[in-house]
């Protein structure tokens, strides 16, 4: 990661995330709890988000989006963050030129933006998601990194989350352990409004 002032605005927005997710805010996406594809990697040596993400072959599009975006290095830090990853499948479905465009380095603010309103300070498992949704009558939303707010929802044992445009995301393996977090594979993309 490049030493700019840029990434020491998203270390301090990291921090203000963090406590905002201390206070109980939630974020948008479908996360199916059963059964959960649970995958414990706690091990000393075990991957963080960025090694488990480049090491599935599905996230391709978001290893090189992260990696334009100079975020692999604030990935890699000790966190921990959740991520809902949205796969390469989740990435074709958006409209044709959206993914080159954004990859563009003129673009890299916008890019950054939409990275980070995957990513949620601290680390959140598919039961604590479970547990905001039914503690908040059936909705819960959850701060992003990006300061905007996703809202989670049940629909049926899948946890949905929706984004700031009103598209609705199925969370499709939960709870991916990681060194630094947790990861949870969505089949769409959010996008920020």
């Amino acid at each position: 990661m490049s030493k700019t002032a840029k990434p020491s605005r998203f270390a301090k927005s990291l921090k203000a995330a963090a406590i905002a997710a201390v206070v109980g805010t939630a974020s948008v996406a479908t996360i199916s709890t059963a059964p959960l594809a649970a995958h414990d990697h706690k091990s000393k040596a075990a991957p963080n988000i960025v090694e488990t993400a480049q090491s599935t072959g599905v996230h391709n599009t978001l290893v090189a989006a992260v990696t334009a975006a100079d975020l692999a290095g604030t990935l890699s830090n000790p966190g921990p963050f959740t991520v809902f990853a949205p796969t390469d499948t989740a990435f074709a479905k958006l409209p044709d030129g959206t993914v080159s465009t954004l990859l563009r380095p003129q673009n890299k603010g916008t890019l950054t933006n939409v990275l980070v309103y995957h990513a949620v300070s601290g680390s959140v498992t598919s039961a604590d998601l479970v547990e905001l949704i039914n503690k908040h009558g059936g909705s819960a939303t959850i701060d992003t990194l990006a300061g905007e707010k996703l809202t989670a929802r049940l629909s049926g044992e899948t946890i949905v989350i929706t984004d700031a445009k009103g598209r609705a995301t199925a969370v499709t393996t939960a709870d991916v352990q990681t060194s630094n977090g947790v990861i949870h594979i969505t089949d769409g993309v959010f996008l920020p409004a």
